[in-house]
């Protein structure tokens, strides 16, 4: 029985598991690779997947001891299905653990850029914001065309989660900002 379980290819239904797909839904969105030209590879959808993972796991950490279980199960999902997804194209499985610790790396770098530029931005000032979207969505190119309007995107999104109840995150409701109104 145990063991089934831990062959599945279909992941148990957790919370944590259905905030992370309505994650992947909302950083899959056409819209940021088709109007905003993120990189439609798989590292532009990685990068999605960090920015959007980063916002929620943000909002979990540090309000109560519940919410920071959530945050770490919410993190342990992301790497457990970047786990699988390497394994799926193909990563042999002696490089699979050296590849996700990297992955982590980046993970948690950009998660440092992203926390202290929306802490300048509360202020008022999104230049570091839209340094690290430049530097981490478009490969450093500060001069995007579609940068402005994802800082836009990423404030917005910031704040809606911001204002929601972590009582309700963690139950699993999650709510994106509507593509069609930033």
């Amino acid at each position: 029985m145990i063991l089934r379980n831990f062959f599945a290819r279909n992941p148990v239904d957790t919370t944590e598991r259905r905030v992370y797909e309505a994650i992947v839904a909302q950083a899959r969105q056409p819209w940021f690779y088709a109007n905003l030209g993120v990189p439609d590879t798989v590292e532009g959808r990685y990068d999605m997947i960090m920015l959007h993972s980063f916002l929620v796991i943000e909002k979990m950490s540090g309000q109560d001891s519940s919410a920071d279980v959530f945050a770490q199960k919410l993190f342990d999902e992301l790497f457990k299905d970047m786990d699988r997804s390497l394994r799926e194209m193909g990563v042999g499985d002696l490089s699979v653990p050296k590849k996700i610790r990297k992955m982590a790396e980046a993970f948690y770098g950009r998660a440092a850029a992203y926390r202290e530029a929306l802490g300048q931005a509360e202020y008022g000032d999104a230049c570091a914001l839209k340094t690290a979207l430049a530097r981490n969505i478009y490969v450093s190119n500060t001069e995007h065309p579609a940068l402005d309007e994802l800082t836009k995107y990423v404030l917005k999104a910031a704040a809606l989660i911001s204002d929601q109840s972590a009582k309700a995150i963690a139950a699993g409701e999650i709510k994106f900002p509507e593509i069609e109104s930033t």
